[in-house]
């Protein structure tokens, strides 16, 4: 990279000593400011070329920013509750270790994890209807869940958040989502119905 100015520096000073009409020079010192240039292989002659040629200015990106920013104001969650469902206890462990740990690096505040009362579903069928007809088997499904609670976050903050654990969802998990949003009070109601009402008792007298 160190030598790159000096090779043009080298060019500029052979381009000098050719013979160009004035038209040409000036093209050329423009070029030259932009940092483009290129010399025709069959003829003397500097000839300027946008197909071929040697940049050595700055590189600007004509990409339109993803970002978009509107005056609409953001939703406000005074909760977010995540509740997780698995059959298998350890693989809930490990992504609640998980969670805690996003979280925490993340900035987002957690108001309590818990683990509520598993679920079991049991299933007896007969193991034999003509011979051993006392004999039962028994077949059972324990559902375990886990529950988080993140206090305080914006509707981007969330929206990201929540998307970054469902994208490190293990196989076998089901996740549920419930967000409490803060609003503001309604026009009709800011003002209490009684200051309102002697004033109209006292206009219809």
């Amino acid at each position: 990279m160190a030598a790159v100015p000096w090779v043009a520096r080298s060019f500029w000073l052979v381009c000098r000593r050719l013979p160009l009409p004035q038209q040409e020079t000036r093209n050329l010192r423009s070029y030259w400011k932009c940092g483009t240039f290129a010399v025709s292989e069959g003829s003397k002659q500097l000839s300027l070329t946008s197909a071929a040629c040697l940049q050595t200015g700055k590189v600007y990106c004509t990409l339109a920013p993803s970002i978009t920013i509107t005056e609409e104001p953001d939703t406000l969650y005074q909760k977010v509750e995540v509740l997780l469902k698995g059959h298998d206890r350890a693989v809930l462990d490990s992504y609640e270790t998980f969670a805690t740990m996003a979280a925490k690096e993340l900035g987002v505040s957690i108001s309590k994890v818990c683990e509520p009362k598993k679920k079991i579903e049991r299933l007896t069928v007969l193991k034999s209807v003509h011979i051993h007809k006392k004999h039962r088997v028994q077949y059972e499904m324990r559902t375990h869940y886990r529950n988080f609670e993140f206090v305080r976050l914006t509707g981007s903050t969330a929206q990201v958040f929540l998307e970054y654990l469902q994208r490190n969802l293990p196989e076998g998990v089901a996740m549920e989502v419930t967000k409490i949003a803060i609003e503001m009070v309604p026009d009709h109601i800011c003002e209490p119905l009684w200051n309102s009402t002697p004033q109209k008792e006292e206009s219809s007298q």
